[in-house]
């Protein structure tokens, strides 16, 4: 469990999530401790408590199972009339609290298919999610929700005044309590996290945008060792690293997981191919705290065996690790005889390493690096991309822009803005 700061913030937080009866939008901006908080409620809550997420990386990340895995739900949009009492009702009748991460990619159609669901399956059927107590983590001002395709962007038009999980129909009856963390984590200028919180909210003006654009530094060599490319597109970020990776002398080493039991999600690439002098980044904390998920390093040896990664912290020190392969396991609820239980059904044992010269703003999000380049050389095209990019560094000193950041790169959703004015 990781170490956390109990400030009052925190202790109001953590009673209101055991003893309230409301539904919760835990918030705040990036690198305010929300993960934090969560993995620590759930250490230490005696109520029945499933933890949820959209996606299996995201589950993996806070230890629990994914929304669609839970309920048994096809990865599309679901009618009620498909939604029928399960033969493992006694579970869902069991739970107390439903905490859902990273709630800012959760569509408002998924939302009202786990309110019904919950009403046919849960404890009573006349109340919102039947009885389950929900609690919301994350922040709208990230990553919108994916609508993949135009026929799904019809139908959530014509029923829904936004895909975001706040204009589902169930919320008309159930009220949403906002708490909003506020001391900011990951980075500890006041002057670097103003800055920020004016792109996030789209309140950043012309001083604001020449302050940040002094970050533009042309003709800075983007290969520099220990700088990650942040790019808006996919395409640039596999070519990238597999040109950088295919330019290496030496021998190219290909890593398999082990894999046991039920796993359906790779939280490495399979399978790892890595060469001496490759740059990578650590997908976990480490738990001597020598690397968190998010450090860049460089291989300074390696064999079918061995790897050893040059990291260098923020004070430019050279510090070696040997790399040592990683567990991650995947779990599913079930119901004990007097708990519920996080069942470990499949494990999956790697390297928890991957290729990072280069890497996206959607997959970089919740990470935190030292020194990135931000390459948004076609723009922004997407609500929360820039402010993504911006915060996943420690320092405004640590960030290289390709290109001048224009007004239209910051783009925030108004329906967002008026969501958080609300219920602030």
């Amino acid at each position: 469990m990781e170490n956390i700061d109990l400030n009052s913030d925190f202790l109001t937080i953590i009673e209101e999530m055991e003893k309230g009866d409301d539904c919760l939008f835990i918030t705040g901006k990036a690198g305010t401790g929300k993960s934090t908080l969560l993995k620590y409620f759930v250490s230490q809550t005696k109520l029945k408590t499933v933890v949820l997420a959209p996606t299996g990386i995201a589950a993996l990340n806070i230890g629990g199972q994914t929304i669609h895995s839970f309920f048994g739900l096809p990865p599309r949009p679901v009618s009620k009339a498909e939604i029928k009492p399960r033969t493992n009702q006694k579970m869902y009748k069991a739970v107390d609290i439903i905490i859902i991460d990273e709630i800012s990619m959760v569509r408002a159609d998924l939302m009202d298919t786990l309110d019904y669901f919950m009403r046919v399956n849960g404890r009573e059927q006349y109340k919102p999610f039947g009885g389950a107590k929900m609690i919301f983590f994350g922040d709208l001002f990230q990553l919108p929700p994916v609508v993949a395709t135009q026929e799904e962007q019809f139908m959530l038009g014509q029923q829904y005044a936004s895909p975001y999980f706040f204009d589902a129909k169930v919320f008309e009856f159930y009220q949403i309590q906002m708490i909003e963390l506020r001391e900011v984590y990951r980075q500890a200028d006041p002057y670097f996290i103003r800055l920020l919180d004016a792109v996030r909210t789209g309140s950043i003006d012309y001083d604001e945008f020449m302050e940040l654009n002094e970050r533009h530094i042309p003709d800075f060599p983007t290969d520099t060792d220990f700088y990650i490319i942040l790019s808006a597109r996919n395409a640039a970020v596999n070519d990238i690293n597999k040109n950088r990776l295919a330019a290496l002398k030496g021998e190219e080493f290909s890593y398999l997981p082990e894999i046991s039991g039920e796993v359906n999600v790779e939280p490495v690439e399979s399978p790892l191919k890595l060469k001496l002098g490759a740059q990578v980044m650590f997908l976990k904390n480490d738990p001597l705290r020598r690397f968190a998920n998010g450090t860049i390093g460089k291989i300074c040896y390696i064999d079918n065996e061995e790897i050893k990664v040059q990291i260098m912290g923020i004070d430019e020190n050279l510090q070696t690790i040997d790399v040592q392969r990683f567990q991650w396991d995947v779990i599913k609820y079930q119901l004990g005889e007097a708990s519920l239980d996080a069942k470990v059904v499949g494990t999956y044992k790697q390297f928890p390493l991957k290729l990072a010269w280069a890497m996206t703003i959607h997959k970089s999000q919740g990470k935190t690096f030292d020194r990135v380049i931000i390459d948004m050389r076609g723009g922004a095209f997407e609500s929360g991309q820039t402010y993504v990019a911006l915060s996943r560094c420690r320092t405004l000193e640590g960030i290289v822009l390709v290109n001048p950041l224009k007004p239209k790169d910051v783009m925030v959703d108004p329906r967002i803005q008026e969501f958080y004015q609300f219920r602030r």
